[in-house]
């Protein structure tokens, strides 16, 4: 869940009091469907207080293994030292190609065609899922859904596993033990709304013991 506009304000007045670092990372943003795009907390950052990190493994290639970090302007030099003093596992060649990939446009044009190819999987896998009973939670971006669930979603989950399915439990990310369970599933790879009835309907069998619906 983002945060408002008045608590990210609030946060950044602490970390400038407190000169503190906050650590953004920019998880799934480029994937958003409804509504304007969030800005990030940095666009704010008039303290300089945070560094914003990011990744191309989602909006490209996981093999592609490439990161970035936009960080305040009195703590370039400091970076570029200490990455210097690093081993890269990028080479130089892909960094250039990726940066002219980006420079000439491409990467902005790739995002919007992703964009339309993912939210119509989203849809597929919403629609199978509530045809099946399952409650989905509403949800603007990300290449991921969470179903809610009463029941104990560790146990849950590995009932899925079981069957195959690559689910996790909301609860494994939640710091207290408190509030309601939830299964945490991808979309990205659902090719045809038949494929993610076929899901829906997989999932529904593994973790109940009477027979789907449909």
């Amino acid at each position: 869940m983002a945060l408002s506009l008045t608590r990210r304000r609030q946060l950044l007045e602490w970390a400038a009091s407190a000169q503190a670092w906050v650590i953004e990372d920019d998880y799934d943003s480029e994937f958003r469907y409804h509504g304007k795009p969030l800005p990030p907390l940095k666009s704010l950052d008039a303290p300089q207080r945070v560094i914003y990190a990011g990744t191309f493994s989602k909006s490209l290639f996981p093999a592609l293994r490439t990161a970035w970090l936009v960080v305040p302007l009195n703590q370039v030099a400091r970076f570029r030292q200490l990455a210097g003093l690093m081993a890269c596992s990028v080479p130089v060649l892909w960094q250039q190609t990726l940066a002219d990939f980006i420079r000439d446009g491409h990467f902005w044009r790739h995002l919007k065609k992703m964009r339309q190819h993912y939210a119509r999987r989203r849809l597929w896998m919403e629609e199978a899922l509530r045809e099946q009973g399952f409650a989905v939670v509403p949800q603007e971006g990300g290449i991921q859904l969470v179903v809610a669930v009463d029941a104990d979603d560790r146990l849950l989950t590995a009932k899925a596993n079981q069957a195959g399915l690559a689910v996790q439990a909301l609860s494994r990310w939640r710091l207290q033990s408190e509030g309601r369970g939830g299964l945490l599933l991808s979309f990205t790879n659902i090719t045809s709304a038949e494929m993610a009835k076929q899901v829906a309907r997989q999932l529904r069998e593994a973790i109940t013991d009477t027979p789907s619906a449909g």
